[in-house]
């Protein structure tokens, strides 16, 4: 496989159409569903609900969106990677940079559904601690957290 040099960069609306296409093409990968709100109320919620509550971050290969994460010192809300991307490390370089920013305790939920998340939270040290979370999709979910310095 040819060398991606993979730019993590902080969010930039000029970037808010190729992100939402991103996370709306790999999240119906994952779930085998389409999103249920419309392009523009998702680029919406991208620049004026999730950039309040989170920083987010871009990963991008020759100025394309291939990855993003939003994320707290606690929570990671949101991790994606372009379904043309995936099992390259993009994903965990942007987890290393979300847990290096942490407080050393991170939680998220994925969904039950998408046994790939389940398989690299778990090798990336993440512990299920619940299940059964509601949200939108009305799909099972877990929640999964990481503690620094538990491995």
């Amino acid at each position: 496989m040819e060398q991606h040099k993979i730019i993590i960069t902080q969010y930039n609306p000029k970037y808010a159409e190729q992100t939402v296409r991103m996370w709306r093409d790999s999240k119906e990968q994952a779930i085998g569903q389409k999103e249920i709100h419309s392009f523009e109320n998702h680029i919406y919620f991208l620049n004026h609900i999730l950039l309040e509550q989170y920083q987010i971050d871009l990963a991008l290969i020759d100025e394309k969106v291939v990855g993003m994460a939003a994320y707290n010192d606690r929570e990671i809300s949101q991790l994606y990677i372009h379904k043309d991307y995936q099992g390259i490390g993009i994903g965990q370089t942007l987890l290393e940079k979300v847990k290096a920013q942490s407080g050393g305790r991170l939680t998220l939920y994925t969904f039950e559904i998408n046994k790939n998340a389940q398989r690299f939270y778990e090798k990336h040290g993440f512990e299920i601690i619940g299940r059964g979370h509601e949200n939108e999709e009305n799909l099972p979910d877990i929640q999964y957290e990481w503690v620094a310095n538990k491995w």
